[in-house]
């Protein structure tokens, strides 16, 4: 989930100077910080205990994330590139839903030894009071690539109902499934929101009819 760059600094966080020199990557930045969060709890944790858990500098910290709320969301911005790709790739007579469905099923897949950081991960954005204000921005973003999809097309404008409705709807049902996933640990994210987004495809009649027939 990273962009795979590391980057080297020295105890003063001063590259050219001598001293005792240390190598970290995001991820590991990642994983320090969420053995922080584990222990003392996210409000308590500053990026200064991050940065000196890690060994390296406050300055360094900042060149991998702008603040310690987006330690949590990881590489978000380059996941929503991919995101963006992988609609660029999809058939072009693919049913619209059936190709959100797919690019969002797509975008939650990690691998198994993944999961718990990934476990970790959504419920601090879910869970933790101090980090929403800074999730709906995120959200705003992961919407916007959805929509622009949605407005490709459809050809309308982003800003239409169309567009914009289906974007927050998607996000709706991804949220929803998270909790399922989340509250049920033998659950596999990925069929949740499979089965989340084929019913929301269908507008739920499929899973009216079931319930109808009981």
């Amino acid at each position: 989930m990273s962009n795979g760059r590391v980057i080297v600094g020295n105890a003063a966080d001063s590259p050219g100077r001598p001293g005792r020199r240390r190598s970290t990557s995001q991820v590991e930045l990642e994983k320090v910080a969420f053995a922080l969060f584990d222990r003392d709890g996210f409000e308590a944790t500053t990026v200064d205990d991050i940065a000196k858990a890690a060994g390296i500098g406050r300055r360094t910290f900042f060149r991998y994330f702008e603040s310690k709320n987006d330690v949590v969301w990881g590489a978000f911005t380059e996941q929503l590139e991919h995101m963006r790709a992988q609609f660029r790739n999809r058939p072009a007579g693919e049913a619209l839903m059936q190709s959100v469905r797919a690019v969002v099923v797509e975008f939650n897949r990690v691998s198994a030894d993944e999961v718990p950081r990934h476990r970790r991960r959504m419920e601090l954005i879910l869970r933790v009071p101090a980090l929403q204000a800074h999730s709906t921005l995120r959200y705003g973003d992961w919407r916007a690539v959805v929509a622009e999809f949605a407005a490709a097309r459809l050809g309308e404008p982003l800003t239409a109902l169309r567009p914009q409705a289906i974007a927050y709807t998607a996000l709706g049902a991804a949220l929803a499934a998270y909790e399922h996933w989340l509250g049920d640990p033998r659950s596999d994210l990925c069929e949740v929101l499979d089965a989340a987004f084929a019913d929301l495809a269908a507008g739920f009649g499929d899973a009216a009819q079931r319930l109808a027939t009981r």
